[in-house]
């Protein structure tokens, strides 16, 4: 039996004509933390943005548990840059939390008791209990992370997708995010997160996925994780090496 669960095979995304993906080959296995890691403008968003058909590849194929990202949406939870939400929006974040069970409601079905439970418990679970009746954009960045992660929780999915989760957010939220990845981790969820900070890859993901505009390399990040392979990554921002404590 195939244990991919994500599936990219010779993928090409171009803007303006211009190559941001070539030939990325990628397979992705349940129940581990994947580290997206590589310089400004790598593709790294764009890679995200093709696997769950937000972007027309030019060339190449993206499979989700073997079918189109369509037929998996509701086991998908897509997490973009929290400056992409717009801040005006008129929902409380008990609302949006609760957004996360729409997926699993056909046409004209209502959210139930049961639905509005789930909410409460990943309110719960992010530790934003007491925020239920705030709008949205009276929120710190870091409060408003906590709020689309617990609709992620909320929505029950099997694979995250968080792009820069830790941009702009205070150490205790980072610290929840990464406890709670790893808590679901161990209950077979998959995540994979867009990352810069290249200190805490080590103790935050199993598995990484080195890119620049072309695969540089995935696997397990303590065979993955060199200097050689860094360099090769991100060429001449070398500076950002010395941040590094241990390889």
């Amino acid at each position: 039996m195939n244990s991919h669960i994500i599936e990219v095979k010779g993928l090409n995304v171009s803007y303006d004509k211009k190559n941001v993906l070539t030939n990325v080959y990628l397979h992705i296995e349940a129940g581990h933390a994947y580290g997206i890691i590589g310089p400004n403008g790598a593709g790294k968003s764009t890679l995200f943005k093709a696997i769950l058909g937000l972007v027309e590849p030019s060339h190449g194929s993206v499979t989700v548990y073997g079918g189109k990202i369509e037929n998996a949406r509701k086991k998908v939870a897509y997490i973009p840059q929290k400056d992409l939400f717009d801040q005006d929006f008129p929902a409380t974040v008990f609302d949006i939390v609760l957004m996360g069970r729409y997926p699993h409601k056909k046409i004209f079905q209502k959210i139930n008791d049961e639905d509005r439970q789930k909410a409460s418990e990943a309110m719960k679970a992010m530790q934003i209990e007491n925020l239920g009746q705030r709008q949205i954009g009276q929120l710190s960045g870091g409060q408003q992370q906590r709020v689309y992660i617990a609709r992620a929780l909320c929505q029950e999915a099997e694979i995250f997708f968080l792009d820069e989760p830790f941009a702009g957010v205070d150490a205790m939220t980072e610290e929840s995010i990464v406890t709670i990845m790893h808590t679901l981790k161990a209950q077979g969820k998959t995540f994979l997160l867009v990352h810069h900070d290249l200190t805490t890859v080590q103790q935050y993901f199993d598995k990484i996925i080195l890119i620049n505009q072309r695969l540089i390399g995935f696997g397990d990040t303590e065979k993955l994780f060199t200097q050689q392979n860094l360099s090769l990554c991100y060429g001449s921002q070398l500076s950002i090496l010395h941040k590094i404590q241990q390889l």
